[in-house]
């Protein structure tokens, strides 16, 4: 009679345990269990992350992705699937959270706000807001945007940028930036709001581009580029870190892999051509970055 009582009840302690167990469980482990890198990044983040012609994902920050998960390979020694999942902003802190995701890197920036939930890699780019808006407009100056129709993607930094330089302004909300070109393109908004590349990427692949400018020249904030991952796991922010910095010293010192990287999406010809004093700020960003850590062995990169 005891054992048909104690039977069930171990089973019950089991059964309450076993979430909890697999809650304590940290990216390494789970990446070391599974083989499997899930990846959260932008689906309309052009050049950082984005869906392209053949339906993939792919840019910049997956790009960054690749590298992180050979360097997950070399740590554990076995071979990892990097499986991605395309993400809209207001779901990328949910899904780490949650523990849907392993990691984010699309064009995400560090936030006092958000680092309470996540914790940040070291930046390997940097952007700021900017707004897109019709040629004719005097838009601009944080006076200009007074009870003006300002599109946003709930969740960015941008969102925030445009409240805090002017809380007058009229924030008007879309799910995609595609969604906000096409209201700037029919006058129904008088701007919208996202990353500078992001913008300058847009309007790079317009056939009429001089139809738009970008404002401010003097972007309302400056902000790096890093990745999300979940928080108390310094072991894989370890090999975050260590990826993405060991491609910024190897495009700094001219290595051949990492430049084609970098000249990819923001080289001359790449998808984006940032103009020299953009350019200058990326690679004086990442000089920053590498400065105050040691240096990576030659061998490794």
């Amino acid at each position: 009679m005891y054992k048909k009582i104690a039977i069930p009840i171990l089973s019950l302690m089991f059964a309450t345990l076993m979430p909890n167990v697999v809650a304590a469980e940290t990216v390494m482990q789970k990446v070391a269990r599974t083989g499997v890198l899930t990846a959260g990044t932008s689906r309309d983040a052009l050049p950082f992350a984005y869906v392209d012609s053949q339906g993939k994902l792919n840019g910049y920050s997956v790009d960054m992705l690749t590298l992180i998960k050979e360097q997950l390979e070399k740590d554990l020694g076995k071979k990892i699937k990097l499986q991605l999942v395309g993400l809209s902003p207001s779901e990328r802190i949910p899904k780490i959270v949650n523990q849907q995701v392993d990691i984010v890197c699309d064009a995400s920036s560090f936030t006092w706000q958000r680092d309470k939930k996540v914790d940040f890699s070291v930046s390997y780019g940097v952007t700021g807001t900017q707004l897109l808006v019709k040629k004719e407009s005097n838009l601009g100056s944080p006076e200009s945007l007074i009870d003006k129709q300002i599109g946003v993607l709930a969740g960015t930094t941008n969102e925030q940028a445009i409240a805090r330089v002017q809380p007058q302004a009229k924030l008007v909300y879309f799910k995609t930036r595609a969604e906000g070109y096409t209201a700037l393109q029919q006058g129904t908004i008088d701007g919208f709001s996202s990353d500078s590349i992001i913008l300058e990427a847009w309007l790079q692949k317009q056939k009429n581009p001089d139809t738009f400018a970008i404002v401010p020249p003097r972007p309302y904030s400056q902000e790096g580029i890093a990745c999300m991952v979940p928080e108390n796991n310094s072991k894989f922010l370890d090999t975050v870190n260590y990826s993405l910095v060991k491609f910024m010293q190897g495009f700094v010192n001219g290595n051949e892999r990492y430049v084609a990287i970098f000249d990819r999406w923001f080289g001359s010809q790449g998808t984006v051509a940032l103009n020299r004093d953009l350019r200058d700020l990326v690679v004086e960003t990442m000089q920053l970055v590498i400065e105050f850590r040691e240096e990576v062995p030659k061998s490794d990169l």
